[in-house]
C-alpha cells in the first residue's frame, strides 16, 4: 500500500468515527428528554417578546443558527453576543423576551454576569448545558442537558460532539414549537421569498395568467371563435364561463381532437357542445408545488383559478412552472 492509499485510509477512518461519535451523541440526549423539554416549549410558545439566545465562542456560533432557525419558523429571535451585552447590547432585551443560554460548562463568565440583570427584568431563563449544578443552571426556569460523553476531536478537547448536540437540541425546540404554533406551508413561504426554496413556495396567484391574457368563451360561443381564442392566447385551452364569470367547463387541444375525430360538422358547434364540464381547479391561494404536484396526478398541462363562488380569475400552465424549475 502506497503513502497515499494509507493516508486516504486513515482519513476515512477518521471521519467515520467523527461522524459515529456525533450521531451518539445526538442519539444519547433523547433518553435525558423529559416534561423539562415540553415546559421550555411552552414557555418559548407563550413568549410575547422575542427569544433571544445567547452565547459565547462556538456556543454562540450554535446560538446564532438556533436562532435564524427559530426566526425562520415563525418564532420571533435574534442572537444576543454575551459579551457585547454587557458594553450596551443589553439594551435589546425586554421583559416581554424568553432568553436561551447556551454554555457547556454553565460557568461562562459574561454568562454568568448577565443573570442579575435577565432577573432584574423578569425574563424567563432556559438553559442548554451540560452541568445540571452550574450557576446558570440552577438561576434558569428550564435546563435542558446537552452533555456527552467524548468529544469527537482525537484529543477530546475541539468542541464538536458538544456543539452537534447542542444545535440539535435547538433544532428540536425550534421543530416542536412550529408544530405547536400550527405553522403552515403558507406560512414558511411568506418568510422564505427567495431563492430556489421561495420560488417552490410561490403561490398560485403570483404566476396565473389573468385578465385579458385568459383564454374565455361564452358557453353559446361557436367553435370558430373558441379556437381563435384559444391560438391568440397560445395557451393550448379556453375556459368556458357563464357571462358572470361563473366557470361552465373548459376545451382543450386534446378536447378538439376528439371532437372532430366524432364529429364532422365541428365548426357549427357551440362550447357548450364540446367542452369537459367540471374542470380541475385551484384557489389562488395555493402554492406553485401544489399546482405542479395537481398538474401531475390529472397528467393535465394547465389548472383553472377559481374564486369561493367558482368565478374564473386565471390559469395557470405547465410551462408557468417549469420557469421556476421545481422539476
Amino acid at each position: 500500500m502506497t503513502d497515499s492509499e494509507t493516508t486516504m485510509k486513515s482519513a476515512l477512518a477518521t471521519a467515520r468515527r467523527v461522524l459515529q461519535i456525533e450521531a451518539d451523541a445526538i442519539a444519547g440526549l433523547m433518553d435525558g428528554l423529559d416534561d423539562r423539554f415540553e415546559k421550555a416549549v411552552e414557555l418559548l410558545f407563550a413568549c410575547k417578546g422575542r427569544v433571544v439566545v445567547t452565547g459565547l465562542g462556538k456556543s454562540g456560533l450554535i446560538g446564532r443558527k438556533i436562532s435564524a432557525t427559530l426566526a425562520s419558523t415563525g418564532t420571533p429571535s435574534l442572537f444576543l453576543h454575551a459579551a457585547e451585552a454587557l458594553h450596551g447590547d443589553l439594551g435589546m432585551l425586554t421583559s416581554d423576551d424568553v432568553l436561551v443560554a447556551i454554555s457547556q460548562s454553565g460557568e461562562t463568565e459574561e454568562l454568568v454576569e448577565l443573570l442579575e440583570s435577565v432577573k432584574r427584568l423578569g425574563i424567563h431563563l432556559i438553559t442548554l448545558t451540560a452541568q445540571p449544578r452550574s450557576t446558570l443552571a440552577l438561576a434558569s426556569d428550564v435546563v435542558l442537558i446537552i452533555a456527552v460523553k467524548e468529544e469527537a476531536c482525537s484529543l477530546n478537547l475541539a468542541p464538536t460532539a458538544s456543539t452537534a448536540a447542542a444545535l440539535a437540541m435547538g433544532d428540536a425546540l425550534a421543530i416542536a414549537l412550529l408544530e405547536r404554533r400550527g405553522f403552515k406551508e403558507e406560512d414558511f413561504a411568506a418568510l422564505h421569498p427567495g431563492g430556489r426554496l421561495g420560488k417552490k413556495l410561490r403561490r398560485v396567484e403570483a404566476l396565473m395568467h389573468a385578465g385579458d391574457d385568459v383564454p374565455r368563451v361564452l358557453a353559446s360561443s361557436k367553435m370558430p371563435e373558441v379556437i381563435y381564442e384559444m391560438s391568440r392566447k397560445g395557451l393550448g385551452m379556453a375556459a368556458v364561463t357563464e357571462p358572470d364569470g361563473r366557470l361552465l367547463g373548459i376545451i382543450t387541444d386534446g378536447d378538439l381532437r376528439r371532437v372532430m375525430h366524432k364529429r364532422q360538422n365541428v365548426l357549427d358547434l357551440s362550447a357548450a357542445d364540446c367542452m369537459t364540464r367540471k374542470p380541475v381547479t385551484l384557489a389562488r391561494t395555493e402554492l406553485a408545488a401544489s399546482a405542479l404536484r395537481l398538474m401531475e396526478e390529472k397528467k393535465i398541462t394547465s389548472v383553472l383559478v377559481v374564486d369561493d363562488e367558482e368565478r374564473l380569475e386565471g390559469v395557470v400552465h405547465i410551462h408557468d412552472l417549469w420557469t421556476l424549475q421545481l422539476f
